[in-house]
């Protein structure tokens, strides 16, 4: 199991993120849950970025939800940021 650290611009995001579609906060507790648990969960479908965005990766919550997270190098996760794609990305 790995910690999930919070970033602030994650932070901001969740609360946009959960105000504007609140049928969302369950699941992506859920998938934080299955993250924290195994971080390559198939279901997960955990990527890497590239370009601007090379070093990061993301999972897909929800068909036009994304979290956006770094791995650090203790083995916790930095979450970075959740939106739609285009938001994310």
């Amino acid at each position: 199991m790995i910690n999930l650290l919070w970033g602030s611009s994650f932070k901001r995001a969740y609360r946009r993120t959960v105000k504007t579609h609140p049928h969302l906060r369950d699941k992506i507790s859920e998938y934080l849950e299955a993250f924290a648990d195994d971080p390559f969960h198939p279901p997960l479908r955990v990527h890497k970025l590239s370009g601007k965005l090379k070093g990061l990766y993301a999972f897909v919550v929800e068909y036009d939800c994304r979290i956006v997270f770094r791995f650090l190098e203790d083995g916790d996760a930095l979450l970075i940021d959740i939106g739609k794609h285009d938001e994310v990305y």
